[in-house]
């Protein structure tokens, strides 16, 4: 059997993502969500928070980008990664996930304030094959 490394993940970022550039020109994403976990201490429910590094790469980095925002609600897919560097003669390691897809979900929390402006709404062309727009609830044939 082939190893499996899949991740699904629903949390909030804790940061606005930030959108940079290989010397190539790939756009690369990355951002930061929050996951809760419920566990039962005692009598009472109480949330344990997780933390988790995300990148993103290409032209969904790009187009995405600009609606990550602190506090938004994600769902995320992809896969677990681990960079390797050396730092002041040591050997570092960092878990990242590296993001094959990501949906934005809900709204932020209530009483934060949203930094991106709004898509402006679609206009409808008007009709000009002289369809007026409504249906018959008879079928034709």
């Amino acid at each position: 059997m082939a190893d499996i490394n899949h991740v699904v993940l629903v949390g909030r970022l804790t940061r606005d993502a930030q959108l940079k550039y290989t010397n190539s020109g790939v756009a690369i994403s990355t951002f930061a969500v929050a996951i809760n976990r419920r566990i039962k201490q005692g009598d009472r429910w109480t949330d344990e928070a997780h933390f988790f590094d995300i990148t993103l790469f290409g032209k969904q980095a790009e187009a995405i980008n600009q609606y990550l925002r602190k506090g938004n609600q994600v769902a995320i897919e992809g896969e677990l990664r681990q960079d390797r560097w050396e730092q002041d003669g040591q050997k570092r390691s960092k878990i990242v996930i590296v993001a094959n897809n990501i949906q934005l979900l809900g709204n932020r929390p209530a009483g934060t304030v949203d930094r991106v402006a709004p898509l402006p709404e679609e206009e409808v062309p008007p009709v000009e094959n002289g369809a007026t727009g409504k249906f018959e609830d008879d079928i034709p044939f």
